[in-house]
């Protein structure tokens, strides 16, 4: 308990003698924040609008740094001129990606909107990949005076656990869910009926090659709780048997997408992908189960 009260007493005075200079640390997420001229009520991460205390993400999965009540800017016709840009790097140091400024848009006329909050984006995906650890940096800056904010968390990406993967002699980068009418990756496994979802495989290896080709097969069933089939195609690839799939396009990216439209069925249900390599017996089958709302 000495110890606390240590360290309480000593923040107080760095913020007291440093003149509008702060360090914050949030136990919770990681996320450590120091203001230089700008100074900041609540930092605090959102996924879907929902306010969430963790920083492990599913694949594919985006999440928002938000920065409420920010205080400090200098004033021109009642409008602040922030600047944002974020970087991650991954847990050797290295950057891995960068943005331009995030709010050049109003360069023009500024914000006039109090209190102001400022928020910042990352979709967990590539150059990302999952089961690793990054981190991720937030700049935030006075384009009109020498303010600035900065933060830093460490995350981890993970895979979705939602989807069951059984290979044979088959090695992958990624798997997962998106949908194309979100743009985003679905990472609860909760799809609409009316949308185009696609089930992603990257990195694919391990499939006979002949003149940079390779010769897959790729089969989509759709059942629901109940045992009703809903959607099953045997063979996606049917049109590459004899042509086969480049070796280059095969491992960069290759889907299987279905919409369910107006369907009668009953929740969950149940998504089955297989690929097969035609000339081997390496394999490749993916199970997942999906709530439709």
């Amino acid at each position: 308990m000495k110890i606390k009260i240590v360290i309480l007493i000593f923040s107080i005075a760095i913020v007291s003698c440093e003149y509008n200079k702060s360090v914050n640390i949030d136990l919770v997420t990681d996320i450590t924040t120091k203001g230089d001229g700008l100074s900041c009520g609540h930092v605090y991460l959102t996924v879907d609008d929902e306010i969430i205390s963790r920083n492990t993400f599913t694949y594919g999965e985006e999440f928002y740094l938000n920065f409420n009540n920010i205080l400090g800017f200098k004033k021109e016709n009642e409008s602040v001129f922030p600047g944002i840009r974020i970087f991650v790097t991954d847990k050797t140091g290295d950057t891995i990606m960068q943005t331009n400024d995030l709010y050049d848009i109003y360069d023009a006329k500024g914000l006039n909107i109090s209190p102001l909050e400022l928020t910042a984006s990352l979709t967990t995906a590539k150059p990302m990949k999952s089961d690793n650890e990054y981190t991720l940096f937030v700049n935030i800056w006075d384009k009109k005076d020498k303010g600035t904010f900065t933060a830093k968390m460490d995350f981890n990406v993970i895979t979705n656990k939602l989807i069951e993967i059984e290979e044979t002699n088959v090695s992958y980068n990624e798997i997962y869910i998106f949908s194309k009418d979100r743009n985003i990756a679905v990472t609860d496994n909760k799809i609409s009926s009316n949308e185009n979802i696609y089930i992603m495989f990257e990195g694919l290896s391990g499939f006979s090659e002949k003149d940079e080709m390779v010769f897959p097969g790729l089969a989509l069933k759709i059942s629901d709780v109940d045992g009703k089939v809903i959607l099953d195609y045997p063979d996606l690839f049917e049109n590459y048997i004899e042509s086969g799939v480049s070796i280059l396009d095969f491992k960069a990216r290759i889907s299987a997408d279905f919409m369910l439209g107006k369907t009668e069925f009953n929740n969950p249900i149940f998504c089955e992908v297989i690929v097969w390599d035609r000339i081997s017996d390496a394999n490749i089958k993916t199970t997942t189960k999906m709530n439709v709302e």
